[in-house]
C-alpha cells in the first residue's frame, strides 16, 4: 500500500514506451483502481480525538478499528483498541490491526517513513485552526471516497456557527481569558489561548474578546497569574485538566472554582464569572465546533448561570 497523495504524476518508469492511446487507457485503468481501493477502505485507524470525531461525523464509524488513547467520543470508541497518542502513535499496535487507512495529524518524517516502509496507506490532516478542521474533514472524506459527505458536514457546521455568531453580534462582547493549562492545584505556570488558533476563533464566534489575542503573542502564551490580574477580564474560562473523562472533570470542578475564588480582586472571580469547562467539545477541535461555541455563548451571556457545563 502507498501513502495517499493529492496528485498523480506518471513517469517513464511506470509507463515505459507507451503510445498516447495506450497511456490514456492505462491511466484510466489506474484511476479506476485507485477509486476502487478507496471504496474498499473498511479498516480505518484514527490517531487523535479530532480525527475520530470527524470519522464518525462522516458516517465512517463502523469502519474504525483503532483509536488513540485519548479518544472517548462517541462513547463506542472507548471499547476499541488503542494505538498510542496523537503525539506518539504506536506503529506496532497499528500494524496489528491490519488497517487499510491510517489518519494522522501532521506527523514527523520519521513516523511517515516507517509507515511507508511497512507499506501502510495513510493520510495526514492539519490541526490548529477552524479552517484546519474543515481541511481535515475534506482530506478524510476524499481518502475514504465519500467526498460528498464532507461538503454536507462542513456546510452544517458553518451554518450552525453562523447562527450563533448572529446572536452574539447583537450582544455586548465580554473580555475573556481562556486558560488551557496550569500547575495542578495552583494558579501558577498558566498557559492561555492567544491569537490564530481554533479556540480563539470559536470564542470570537460566540461573542467574546480574547484579552491575549494580541499581535506578537504566540498561539499559546505562558503566563503568570499577575498577567491575568493586569488584564482583569470579565470572564475566565479554565479548561485545564489532567482528568481524561468528563465525569472526572466534573468531580474536580468545586476545587478549581475555589482556587479562583481566592482572588476576589479579579473581576471575573468577584462576579462569579469563572467557568471550569468539562465538556470534551471545548477541548477537541472538530465537528462539534458549534456545540463548543454554544457552550461559550451560554457561559458568557448568562444562559447557564449555574455553571454546570
Amino acid at each position: 500500500m502507498r501513502p495517499i497523495a493529492g496528485t498523480f504524476h506518471p513517469n517513464s518508469r511506470v509507463f515505459p514506451s507507451l503510445s498516447r492511446r495506450a497511456f490514456a487507457c492505462s491511466l484510466v485503468g489506474l484511476i479506476a483502481t485507485m477509486r476502487l481501493d478507496a471504496q474498499q477502505h473498511r479498516r480505518i485507524v484514527s490517531t487523535a480525538p479530532s480525527i475520530t470525531e470527524a470519522l464518525f461525523a462522516l458516517g465512517l464509524g463502523d469502519q474504525v478499528v483503532g483509536v488513540s488513547r485519548y479518544c472517548n467520543y462517541p462513547a463506542q470508541v472507548e471499547k476499541l483498541p488503542k494505538v498510542g497518542t496523537y503525539m506518539k502513535p504506536d506503529v506496532e499496535a497499528i500494524a496489528r490491526l491490519a488497517p487499510d487507512l491510517i489518519v494522522l495529524q501532521t506527523a514527523s518524517a520519521v513516523l511517515t517513513e516507517r509507515l511507508k516502509a511497512m507499506r501502510m496507506t495513510y493520510v495526514e490532516v492539519p490541526h490548529g485552526t477552524l479552517e484546519d478542521v474543515y481541511t481535515g474533514i475534506r482530506l478524510i472524506a476524499n481518502a475514504a471516497a465519500v467526498a460528498d459527505r464532507a461538503v454536507a458536514l462542513i456546510g452544517k457546521i458553518q451554518g450552525e456557527l453562523a447562527k450563533i455568531q448572529a446572536k452574539a453580534r447583537v450582544l455586548s462582547s465580554p473580555r475573556v481569558a481562556v486558560v488551557v493549562d496550569r500547575r495542578q492545584g495552583t494558579l501558577g505556570d498558566l498557559t492561555a489561548i492567544g491569537p490564530d488558533n481554533y479556540l480563539n476563533e470559536i470564542l470570537g464566534i460566540a461573542g467574546g474578546t480574547n484579552v491575549f489575542a494580541k499581535a506578537g503573542l504566540p498561539r499559546y502564551p505562558h503566563l503568570s497569574l499577575e498577567a491575568i490580574v493586569r488584564e482583569n477580564p470579565d470572564v475566565i474560562f479554565d479548561l485545564s485538566s489532567t482528568q481524561d473523562s468528563e465525569a472526572m472533570r466534573e468531580q474536580a470542578r468545586p476545587a478549581v472554582l475555589a482556587l479562583w475564588a481566592q482572588h476576589a480582586g479579579l473581576k471575573a472571580a468577584a462576579s462569579g464569572h469563572v467557568y471550569f469547562g468539562t465538556s470534551n467539545a471545548l477541548l477537541v477541535p472538530g465537528p462539534r465546533a458549534p456545540e463548543a461555541a454554544q457552550l461559550l455563548f451560554d457561559f458568557m451571556h448568562g444562559v447557564d448561570g449555574r455553571n454546570k457545563r
